[in-house]
């Protein structure tokens, strides 16, 4: 039966079939094996588990694994169970089990037939639990995902505060908490919350040299879409995972990236478990290459061969952003890790916090901080990310495996503006952040620096001739070298090292390259992504000439055809079949089908005759007319609802409908405009609006209007206008 060995590289071949231990998992294991207290720092991928599920069989009694996520227990569960003997060898308990299943689990381990029981914090803290678990003979207690401990770590949950006080009303038992992500902050609080102050600590490096590290401008969604689109089809068939803040977000995007023919799932807490267990078996088992998730998904889940992970939103800590970036790459080949980062994604997290008490807000603030400073910052990525977890790190061993280092901006020499800022530093004493210090070198006079009378040093205002973003840079890069350094619990305040006033006696030269400040750009709706781009100017003449032909045959006005946007659209996508068409701005499937075939035609010669590579790439198919705000207006337009109505109730002025109703009858859908248009004009009088908009190809509302001598608003002509295209053209 399993749990007589003694010899540890015996254990390991005989359970796992491996026949050498990673970096510290054998110390870790002898450790445990000898009742002694651990707590285990290992990155994602460095075999983390294995610390505890060896010596879990290989000891006498069964071993509680306290694990925060249903999926985790179960995905290793799952796992434990292929390598032994019977089912029974590993179980779960937690909510999602029936009370027959339960009373199995525990029979099992009553039985001694368990070596591991995972439990959830949650059914620990039950009287019932706690009950059954004293008459248990328990190994040893394993805290997995310990950083949910801390306040400061990036998943904290109250519940996990209390697990020494339960553990202790069970068995006095060795513990071992493991996490993948701690700071030094971080670990300080798990050790004093578990009681743990002394207990052998097994740190291992949280470098991960085979990830590439970088940080791209989040721009308009369609371009950042268009990026994603070619990073996922440059690594065809290959793994990757998209993380995205909100659930509507994953929805959205995992759309559009079926639409364009890639394999691709969402993942996140509304979709219901048999779901959300379906997709994650799917892209395990590589029926699905992508997966769109919020950072539910992920941990535990032991996919070897992630190629990539993206970042569509920021995270919200640099301990998240470690351990979602730390699920590529685990078979130790390359794995790319790229952030798209916009400041108002920033200031939205904070926005979140707006709830929270006065402590957990100032906590969360200064985490969205750091992930904040990390995304501007020109110094080795690697080099800050490590920084973060106390590791020294030279640049040099990066190996051009971060942006920063692959592509260095230009440096310029410093070092009198350093020593300022370190001078700065001392002279507000700890008591101020980074903005602060960055106000007095600015010279900018605030409540804060009148009231410590920073306003009247002979340093205020000495570095006024440089821009804010600079001196940010020069405090970031002391903080990387520790000649300041930051007091996490006092909320980020900055003070000066003996290393810095070292620096200030004898300064040697400093070359900086300046951190990167982004545009701020505001959210757009995916539903009106357009890719910006530069078309074809002979092929753009060709179609307006073709677009001119079909009118006069159809005799109708050109812009009835397509729209100017439209043609630029398919004079920059060269799209070749009607599916193709269909995704061009402002056609859909009705005008593809109904005036698209010789365009498509002429496109697919000017192709072949001129050898165009086509950038398949760069033609984002969006999900055409999925948007609750679309379909609401239709079912009302049909209704006749009026229209002062319709806008109030999508939260849209007028004038804003009148362009989303014009955009859905300019992409082909036919809607009955006419009782609308009857309200406000007279029938004869249509009748010649409607003989100008046919006969004349200037497509302007106001000289719509000077026509009719001003008789009719900017609206009222507008409204004609989509009453007109949607009888002509669709």
């Amino acid at each position: 039966m399993i749990g007589q060995a003694t010899d540890l590289k015996k254990g390991l071949k005989e359970f796992f079939g491996f026949d050498s231990f990673k970096g510290n998992q054998e110390k870790v294991i002898q450790a445990i094996m000898e009742g002694k207290d651990c707590f285990v720092i290992m990155p994602t991928g460095a075999g983390k588990s294995l610390c505890y599920q060896l010596p879990a069989l290989m000891k006498e009694g069964t071993a509680i694994i306290i694990s925060p996520l249903i999926a985790l227990m179960k995905n290793q569960v799952d796992a434990i169970r292929g390598f032994g003997e019977s089912d029974a060898v590993a179980h779960f308990l937690n909510s999602s089990l029936s009370k027959t299943q339960s009373k199995k689990v525990m029979d099992d381990v009553s039985e001694g037939k368990t070596k591991m029981l995972y439990v959830a914090p949650e059914t620990l803290k039950k009287d019932e639990t706690i009950d059954f678990l004293k008459q248990v003979k328990v190994s040893f207690v394993a805290v997995d995902e310990a950083h949910c401990i801390s306040e400061w770590g990036h998943d904290f949950r109250p519940e996990y505060r209390r697990i020494k006080q339960i553990i202790k009303a069970i068995d006095d038992v060795p513990m071992v908490a493991l996490t993948a992500t701690a700071t030094p902050k971080v670990q300080s609080d798990i050790q004093k919350n578990l009681s743990m102050a002394d207990a052998i600590v097994f740190k291992s490096s949280f470098n991960r040299s085979n990830l590439y590290y970088e940080v791209r401008a989040k721009g308009k969604k369609a371009n950042t879409l268009k990026e994603i689109l070619q990073i996922i089809n440059q690594r065809k068939g290959k793994s990757g995972i998209i993380y995205c803040l909100s659930r509507k977000k994953v929805e959205e995007i995992a759309e559009i990236l079926q639409a364009n023919n890639i394999k691709a799932l969402p993942y996140h807490a509304g979709l219901d478990s048999k779901t959300r267990s379906s997709h994650q078996d799917k892209f395990l088992m590589e029926e699905a290459d992508v997966i769109v998730a919020t950072i539910a998904f992920g941990m535990g889940i032991d996919k070897p061969d992630v190629r990539f992970v993206i970042h569509y939103d920021v995270p919200k800590s640099l301990e998240g952003y470690y351990q979602e970036t730390g699920r590529a790459g685990r078979d130790g080949l390359d794995g790319d890790c790229i952030l798209f980062f916009n400041p108002n994604d920033t200031e939205k997290l904070e926005k979140f916090l707006k709830d929270r008490n006065v402590a957990e807000r100032e906590i969360g603030t200064q985490l969205i901080a750091e992930m904040a400073s990390f995304s501007e910052s020109s110094q080795c990525r690697r080099k800050l990310l490590l920084h973060y977890f106390g590791e020294t790190f030279e640049q040099k061993d990066c190996h051009k495996m971060c942006d920063n280092c692959r592509h260095p901006k230009k440096l310029e020499v410093v070092t009198d503006q350093a020593v300022n800022a370190l001078k700065v530093v001392e002279l507000t004493d700890g008591k101020v952040a980074i903005d602060h210090v960055v106000n007095v070198l600015a010279g900018k006079s605030t409540v804060e620096t009148k009231a410590y009378e920073h306003d009247r040093s002979p340093l205020f205002g000495i570095g006024k001739n440089k821009p804010d973003v600079f001196w940010k840079s020069v405090v970031r890069m002391h903080l990387l070298e520790d000649r300041i350094s930051k007091n996490i619990e006092s909320y980020g305040l900055l003070s000066i090292t003996e290393k810095g006033i070292n620096f200030i006696a004898s300064p040697s030269e400093i070359k900086m390259a300046v951190d990167t400040e982004y545009e701020y750009v505001k959210d757009d709706e995916i539903d009106n992504v357009q890719i910006e781009s530069m078309h074809d100017e002979e092929l753009y003449g060709m179609l307006k000439e073709l677009q001119r032909d079909v009118a006069r045959k159809m005799n109708l006005p050109p812009y009835v055809i397509f729209q100017e946007s439209s043609l630029e659209d398919m004079a920059t996508k060269f799209p070749i079949s009607l599916d193709e068409l269909e995704n061009i701005s402002g056609v859909g499937k009705n005008k593809a089908k109904k005036y698209g075939k010789p365009f498509i035609e002429l496109i697919e010669n000017y192709v072949e005759e001129n050898d165009i590579e086509r950038p398949d790439d760069l033609i984002l198919k969006s999900v055409v007319n999925k948007s609750g705000k679309k379909i609401s207006i239709i079912q009302n337009i049909d209704k006749k609802v009026n229209l002062d109505d319709i806008a109030k109730s999508n939260g849209m002025s007028l004038s804003d409908l009148l362009n989303e109703i014009e955009n859905i009858v300019y992409s082909g859908t036919k809607l009955d405009i006419l009782p609308y248009v009857d309200e406000l004009i007279d029938e004869e009088v249509q009748d010649e609006i409607f003989d100008y908009f046919r006969n004349t190809e200037d497509n302007d509302l106001d000289a719509a209007v000077d026509e009719f001598d001003g008789e009719f608003s900017h609206d009222e002509m507008q409204l004609f206008r989509i009453h007109f295209i949607s009888e002509v053209a669709n």
